[in-house]
């Protein structure tokens, strides 16, 4: 099996750690051979997330600069921060929805999150191959929770068939074998949302 390399990124609560731990347990689950890492920071105060997945025969956890099959974006400028991670012809699937940083919060900033995902168009066809931006304002409105907007994303690439072997099932399974079972459902409704 080929290597496949995925990066998660975010900011502090939106559930990066958790998509990743669930990614890890369908792969595992399925015998797949994988490895993960993170980089927390200050996630705790709405700070940068990243996670890294590699699935498939591979010595290090570490995805080299323009070797990465996908990266899911929890947050647009995040997506455009790690972007440098991403292969040629590789695909992005990123929230729409922007969080506005702490020090552009205090600066009286006026980020939307618009610009990001206008950077993000503009490399679609010479440099990223597919380029998905899901509306998660909607999503959390009509799942009635901003806690699956990860559920949401990760979904979507399931069903895309972007996350190598591992499948929308499986990731399932991992949720129920992971996560307390009052909220399976809202996170299976999730997985579902949209459809790439």
């Amino acid at each position: 099996m080929s290597t496949t390399n995925i990066v998660l990124c975010g900011v502090g609560g939106q559930g990066t750690v958790l998509a990743t731990k669930l990614m890890a347990s369908a792969a595992m689950d399925k015998g797949l051979d994988l490895r993960t890492a993170e980089t927390i920071g200050m996630a705790q105060r709405g700070g940068s997330v990243s996670s890294y997945i590699r699935l498939g025969e591979c010595g290090s956890p570490v995805i080299d600069h323009r070797t990465a099959d996908l990266i899911i974006g929890f947050e647009p400028a995040e997506a455009v921060r790690i972007i440098y991670y991403l292969k040629k012809g590789g695909t992005v699937i990123t929230s729409d929805r922007a969080i506005m940083p702490v020090t552009a919060a205090l600066q009286g900033s006026n980020y939307d999150g618009a610009k990001m995902i206008e950077i993000l168009k503009d490399l679609e066809g010479q440099y990223i191959s597919k380029l998905f931006t899901v509306d998660t304002k909607k999503a959390i409105h009509d799942l009635g929770s901003s806690k699956v907007l990860n559920m949401v994303l990760l979904g979507a690439a399931a069903r895309g068939g972007f996350l190598g072997p591992v499948t929308i099932d499986d990731i399932k399974a991992a949720i129920i074998k992971n996560v307390k079972p009052q909220f399976h459902e809202l996170n299976f409704k999730a997985l579902e949302y949209v459809e790439l």
